[in-house]
């Protein structure tokens, strides 16, 4: 099933640079590429690789055509990370396997869910009653659907999500907590892909909300009420906690902590492990995390960090002195 140059330059364009006959047999890294495979060079950081590879073809941009021609041919194109995306897209296209039944066998599908046209349900796959679930949608294995939630058209969902869980609402009694019934659901918008393990919580009473586009990665917890701007993308371990706004084309890095009632602007860019705890209204990268040291440096840092108060207090009495 190797593709030659022509066949995949002819389908995803770009300035073919060498052998147009040259058979691609797979796609790998520039550093363990061989003769038979395409590589991609996005970033001139890592132009030392490329001089090394012996790849059999490597995508660049204009500023990177010569140095990937003195080491064999190249594809040249506008956005070099772009384009082996899309050829990621071709290669598993080109070599799919034959496709099994569209609802697999062992998955629950409640009569009264809809599905739309193309969708496919993998294996041990829950749909409760009222969900909708739009056409095109892949839903993999031991995905649960909760009741009414509604995905829309081309999403993804990757095995072990939960979207429509009930959301975390309790009343203290008494010493006691009582259930507060989780009234809303879930709506997804239209290229939506949701990684593995994450778990989007229904609302409380409106509904919790994924704009088109959004992309979420593996073992994400969203908090009920929640309200994710379209083509947001959120890293591993994201925990976002309930009624939280994030607005659109913003990107949460891996493990950051976002407290519930905050609103993020569109554009906001949260670094990876930050903790916010502030609504953040003007687009920008933003950072809070208290760097990493030996333990006893640390605890001498904590230590003074509990004192800063006193210490600003003490400075402004010398100030009016």
């Amino acid at each position: 099933m190797a593709l030659p140059l022509a066949a995949i330059v002819a389908e995803l364009g770009g300035d073919c640079q060498g052998d147009p006959a040259l058979l691609i047999e797979g796609l790998a890294p520039l550093e363990s590429a061989g003769p038979a495979h395409i590589s991609f060079l996005s970033n001139p950081r890592y132009r030392q690789q490329l001089e090394g590879s012996r790849a059999g073809c490597v995508i660049v941009g204009e500023a990177m055509r010569e140095a990937a021609l003195a080491r064999g041919a190249c594809i040249v194109a506008d956005d070099p990370y772009l384009y082996f995306a899309r050829l990621t897209r071709l290669w598993r296209r080109v070599h799919a396997r034959p496709s099994g039944p569209p609802v697999h066998p062992s998955a629950v599908i409640d009569p009264e869910a809809t599905l739309g046209e193309g969708v496919r349900v993998g294996p041990l796959c829950v749909v409760e009653r009222g969900a909708r679930i739009g056409a095109g949608t892949v839903l993999k294995a031991r995905v649960h659907v909760g009741e009414d939630c509604v995905l829309g058209q081309r999403c993804i969902v990757h095995p072990g999500v939960v979207i429509g869980a009930d959301g975390f609402g309790f009343a203290p009694h008494a010493g006691t907590w009582e259930k507060i019934e989780q009234l809303g659901a879930v709506r997804i918008g239209d290229d939506v892909e949701i990684g593995a393990n994450t778990c989007i919580d229904r609302g409380a009473l409106a509904d919790t909300v994924i704009e088109e586009g959004v992309k979420l990665d593996n073992l994400i917890q969203i908090g009920h009420n929640c309200r994710i701007g379209r083509h947001t993308a959120i890293a591993g371990c994201v925990g976002i906690a309930g009624s939280a706004t994030i607005g659109a084309h913003c990107t949460i890095g891996g493990a950051a902590m976002i407290l519930g009632h905050l609103t993020l602007a569109d554009g906001v860019n949260i670094s990876a492990g930050s903790f916010v705890a502030r609504s953040i209204l003007k687009p920008g990268l933003y950072t809070g995390i208290f760097p990493i040291d030996d333990n006893a440096s640390w605890e001498k840092n904590a230590a003074t960090l509990r004192q800063l108060h006193q210490l600003r207090e003490r400075i402004k009495a010398l100030e009016k002195r």
